[in-house]
């Protein structure tokens, strides 16, 4: 963490030690840098101290990791790097991308077939469900039982990903009971990063949506020049470690809707630029139901600004997340700004985000990937 007033006046005397006594979110190297930056932050002060008092509600998961990924990582306890070392999946596979060791997305392929979960079968979901999917979904225990996951499996670490459509497809109203998306679900992903490196993941839309086409549009310049345009089918599940598993089976993996009859089906289309630069090109064969964006960044990012007016020019529902409610609070102030609304989608506690604690994050405030969600 940075002293919050680093770069106004004098140099910072030392690790930022002072906090604000008022909210508690941000600290200072000294009084004085606290003192110059009073006028900037007495703006949110009493929006971070009330964003604190939910602290509690943001570490609560159902793991039995919950207090070692989210305390501990964000006491310096504990850190990403050994967590995953103490479950065998550092740097390996999937799990390669997240910690500091992992390879960037510009120096990596975007996507390996052959990465699986590098767990055992009883720990990851390899296979096709015992059990129809519940009606909906409302948290990681939901998620676990339905899927006979012991809690103890750090699947959710990477699951986020694709729960970020699930999850983002039930704040919009498209849920799968709804005719609009009962033979297709087409989902324009803007910004993809690090999930480019984890792309395997993805194949638990087809026990999240079955029955469902699912393509995923994805659109950001963090996509390699010599991948863009490339599309991925998803055939099967994510492999686990065992060598006599169902999953290693050559037929296709895919899931079947009893009461439809029909087949799942994934695929996703890598696409290198801006989406208001894409939209057109891409829209003529995959309109969307539905625009998403995670960890969205809307505030920090000018390039945001043309997308946002082309989203409300289409009127198709978006839905955007971010690490913490202050983000989401700064994100929505543009978009209202914008479009001269107010938000269609309120800002809420995603119950899908990543289940361990940011390292070294901006606030006090513990940060999470795909922490809240809000949109238009």
């Amino acid at each position: 963490m940075e002293c919050a007033g680093k770069g106004r006046g004098t140099r910072c005397l030392g690790p930022p030690r002072k906090r604000c006594h008022r909210c508690g979110a941000v600290a200072y190297c000294s009084a004085s840098h606290q003192i110059l930056h009073w006028s900037e932050h007495k703006e949110e002060c009493k929006r971070l101290a009330q964003q604190m008092k939910s602290v509690d509600v943001l570490n609560d998961f159902p793991f039995m990791f919950s207090q070692e990924a989210t305390l501990m990582v964000h006491e310096k306890k504990e850190t990403r790097c050994s967590f995953l070392s103490k479950r065998g999946v550092h740097q390996v596979g999937m799990w390669l991308y997240e910690c500091c060791c992992g390879s960037s997305v510009t120096s990596s392929d975007c996507f390996r077939s052959n990465d699986g979960w590098h767990l055992p079968r009883i720990l990851c979901p390899c296979n096709e469900p015992v059990a129809p999917i519940p009606k909906q979904l409302s948290s990681w225990k939901d998620y676990y039982e339905w899927r006979c996951i012991p809690l103890h499996s750090p699947v959710a670490l990477l699951l986020h990903w694709p729960f970020m459509i699930y999850q983002a497809t039930q704040v919009a109203g498209l849920g799968s009971s709804t005719s609009e998306i009962r033979d297709k679900l087409c989902v324009h992903y803007l910004g993809p990063e690090k999930e480019l490196l984890q792309l395997a993941v993805f194949a638990e839309l087809h026990a999240l949506f079955p029955g469902v086409h699912v393509h995923i549009e994805l659109i950001g310049p963090a996509i390699p020049q010599h991948r863009d345009g490339e599309r991925i089918d998803l055939g099967n599940y994510a492999h686990c470690l065992e060598t006599d598993c169902i999953c290693k089976s050559a037929r296709e993996n895919l899931s079947w809707d009893v009461q439809t009859g029909r087949t799942s089906k994934v695929t996703l289309q890598l696409r290198r630029g801006l989406y208001h630069d894409c939209y057109h090109e891409i829209a003529k064969d995959f309109s969307p139901h539905l625009v998403i964006a995670p960890n969205a960044g809307i505030a920090a990012y000018s390039s945001w600004l043309p997308t946002i007016e082309l989203i409300k020019e289409t009127n198709v529902p978006a839905v955007f997340s971010d690490y913490c409610e202050e983000a989401c609070h700064l994100g929505a102030c543009c978009i209202s700004t914008l479009t001269g609304h107010p938000l269609t989608f309120p800002i809420q506690l995603n119950p899908f985000r990543q289940p361990m604690v940011v390292e070294d994050s901006a606030l006090f405030l513990p940060c999470y990937s795909n922490c809240f969600l809000f949109g238009m």
